[in-house]
């Protein structure tokens, strides 16, 4: 996988960039607040180009994409966590 990746940099920048776009906004947003339009347009270029150099790792045989990906589901499973705790929670208080 890592070399077909690497074979095709065009698919690898848009998994790193995607990636990079969804855990900027579980993890550094999580409040979901509005930034003034200046900054978010100097985040997410910010994003892009550093997109890029993690592109050129990636090409470098680096195992970015796939870090990544163990990143989503961690978050994921921390997500679920936290519903499961909500969950049971709200039947405990219910008995």
């Amino acid at each position: 996988m890592q070399a077909w990746l690497s074979e095709h940099p065009l698919i690898s920048y848009l998994f790193i960039l995607g990636m990079t776009f969804y855990i900027f906004q579980n993890v550094f947003r999580p409040q979901r607040v509005k930034l003034p339009l200046l900054k978010a347009i100097f985040m997410y270029l910010t994003m892009i180009i550093g997109a890029g150099i993690l592109l050129i790792m990636q090409i470098d045989r680096l195992p970015i994409i796939q870090c990544m990906a163990v990143a989503i589901v961690m978050m994921v499973m921390l997500r679920a966590r936290q519903l499961y705790d909500k969950w049971k929670d709200k039947s405990t208080t219910a008995k």
